[in-house]
């Protein structure tokens, strides 16, 4: 009886603590301070750590390391003069060689699939050693690994498993209760008050540090909020400083849970997959969500899949085909206390969710953009491309032309017919088969 209630006090304290200086602060979108006490004690650690390393590791192993980390360089001359210097006015079966090389360059880690791994960090942040330069240095660094090892699991971790839990689970009941009430101001306002109070709780359990820039900018009901994709909790970070009403498919399990819990309080607008695939359905669903300007604007990341927080990667024309206005958002994650990227094709959720609640915290800036409309003549290729653009400047990222989709697609057939066609015409324009 004795050790069942010690195991209730220590269980009731932790509870009025977690209460007291954290749930109560974020409900009223206020912080006491702790935090940023917090982040001050971290960066000046990582700070220390980051001279010690560079004070241990020699130059030369340095000067090595980095010659190594780089991209390929890649020939993007046409086919024509790629293999004008290998073949005749006939086919030659030296042409081989030319589609050999494209295909090793193809394979070698180049400025595409480099986007679908964690950026590498400069100096390492007593976390993950990303790469060969983090190696021992001191006992001194290693005493303080060791000890950031248990502040992560043995403190930080059992309390922003307890903030997460409380934070879904009052997600959960809260937009059931809400979905009860019948459509009114009322209801709208308990709606957009649950979800706030409950992503600030879900930010707090990952030590979340936001930075919001240009407010004035912020979306406004019946527009489309886009945005860079860097992880899931792109959703949490936005919806912690105001509501969106979401764009997804229908999921099963807990994601399906709080799906359903919160269409019903929100109109939030789930595919079933059968839908997903048919696009005047999708394009239908938005315009009609848009058209009520008393609703939430609708949040959506055009790339469709995760990058590594370097890069803008293609935005999907499929957004900017329904009209209305088009409110650009940059969000922008710094790698130093954690990695934000959600990995996909190497983690799964719980893996994922356990490096981002182990980690020192997510820190990250968001900035607000003016709206942008379709100009007159620009097709909707050309508009995404132009939001794309105006997001990677203002966040400092990288603008590429490739689809995302790449990720874990194969190349089309299309494009491989291309090259092959390309091949045909030389071969006949050099009279061999004519």
């Amino acid at each position: 009886m004795e050790g069942a209630e010690l195991a209730g006090k220590i269980l009731s304290t932790w509870l009025t603590l977690v209460l007291g200086f954290i749930l109560l602060p974020s409900v009223f979108g206020v912080s006491l301070g702790i935090s940023e006490i917090y982040m001050k004690i971290l960066v000046k650690t990582l700070e220390w750590a980051t001279i010690r390393i560079e004070k241990g590791t020699p130059k030369e192993s340095i000067l090595k390391n980095s010659a190594s980390v780089g991209i390929i360089q890649r020939d993007e001359s046409p086919m024509e003069k790629g293999l004008s210097g290998l073949r005749g006015r006939d086919f030659e079966l030296s042409d081989v060689f030319y589609f050999s090389k494209k295909g090793f360059e193809a394979i070698v880690e180049d400025e595409v699939t480099q986007r679908f791994s964690s950026e590498e960090l400069v100096s390492w942040n007593l976390l993950t050693r990303t790469n060969v330069n983090f190696q021992y240095i001191s006992l001194r660094l290693t005493m303080v690994w060791v000890l950031g090892v248990i502040v992560r699991y043995c403190v930080l971790l059992p309390l922003r498993v307890t903030l997460a839990f409380i934070g879904i689970s009052l997600l959960v009941i809260g937009t059931t209760l809400v979905g009860q009430l019948p459509d009114s101001s009322l209801k709208n306002w308990l709606s957009e008050l649950v979800h706030l109070t409950c992503c600030r709780i879900c930010v707090r359990s990952l030590s979340g540090t936001i930075h919001y820039h240009n407010k004035q900018y912020r979306p406004q009901k019946g527009g489309i909020c886009v945005a860079n994709h860097t992880s899931p909790i792109d959703v949490l970070i936005l919806t912690t400083d105001g509501c969106y009403a979401m764009v997804g498919q229908v999921h099963g399990g807990l994601m399906g849970i709080i799906q359903r819990a919160m269409v019903k309080a929100c109109p939030h607008v789930w595919f079933e997959r059968s839908e997903m695939k048919d696009r005047h359905l999708v394009t239908k669903r938005l315009k009609e969500h848009i058209a009520d300007k008393k609703k939430l604007p609708i949040l959506i990341f055009p790339e469709g899949t995760c990058i590594n927080n370097t890069s803008v990667m293609m935005f999907k024309k499929g957004s900017f085909e329904i009209g209305g206005t088009i409110h650009p958002v940059a969000i922008k994650y710094n790698p130093q206390f954690g990695d934000a990227f959600w990995n996909s094709s190497k983690y799964n959720m719980v893996s994922y969710l356990l490096r981002m609640m182990t980690s020192w915290a997510i820190v990250c800036d968001v900035w607000y953009m003016p709206a942008m409309t379709r100009e007159e003549g620009e097709d909707a290729v050309q508009f995404a491309n132009r939001v794309k653009s105006a997001i990677a400047i203002q966040g400092g990222l990288t603008e590429l032309p490739w689809d995302g989709g790449l990720k874990r697609a194969k190349v089309k057939d299309t494009l491989k017919e291309e090259q092959q066609k390309n091949y045909s015409k030389m071969i006949v324009g050099n009279g061999s088969l004519s």
